[in-house]
């Protein structure tokens, strides 16, 4: 068995998320997780939320890593990946389950603008009516950073892929207006993070 991916980040912060999603997903049955990343993340929320099912996704590269994540775990409410790509048509899920939830970690400062605004017009698309959705990561308020380890990670994005960066949460919040979300609540969370929930139109 291959060595599973480990993200030391999604360690540190799963049980403070956790800690919201039980209750905005208390009463959602099919989470669609976009950029499952390593795993981690959806084997711990499967683990901890068995009444839903939790799909995982991402592009081809990380599906093996997922699935090894998968393969140790053995959850029947975790589902193998499927491959979204945010240039491309979203598929449906392999469960044909209506999507009444979705949950996405640390993608909309890796991505590029134009593929955040196609992230919101999918949840348009996508989703189920009163669908709950949970953005996790970091966000400029007003036009500044919230803290100096915001701005040095953004600078470090910006050298990597001048495409990518902290997005400003106004700009955000104009995008999920226009997707049909209503902003429920912006939890703040650890290391300088935020949780944004919405509930969709």
């Amino acid at each position: 068995m291959m060595n599973k991916p480990f993200s030391q980040a999604c360690e540190n912060n799963k049980q403070p998320i956790l800690n919201i999603l039980t209750t905005v997903f208390s009463s959602t049955k099919h989470v669609l997780e976009i950029g499952s990343g390593t795993g981690q993340h959806a084997v711990f929320f499967g683990q901890q939320l068995p009444h839903l099912t939790w799909q995982t996704s991402d592009l081809p590269i990380n599906h093996l890593g997922i699935n090894a994540w998968l393969d140790e775990a053995v959850l029947a409410n975790v589902q193998r990946p499927i491959t979204v790509d945010l240039h491309k048509t979203w598929p449906v899920p392999n469960n044909n389950l209506p999507v009444d939830g979705l949950y996405t970690a640390n993608t909309l400062h890796i991505i590029s603008w134009p593929l955040v605004v196609k992230f919101f017009a999918a949840i348009a698309q996508n989703l189920a009516a009163e669908a709950s959705v949970c953005i996790y990561g970091p966000f400029n308020y007003n036009g500044k950073f919230s803290s100096e380890s915001n701005a040095n990670f953004d600078s470090w994005l910006k050298e990597r892929d001048i495409n990518s960066g902290i997005r400003d949460i106004e700009a955000i919040l104009l995008l999920a207006k226009a997707a049909g979300l209503n902003l429920i609540d912006d939890h703040r969370m650890p290391a300088n993070n935020r949780l944004l929930v919405f509930s969709k139109i």
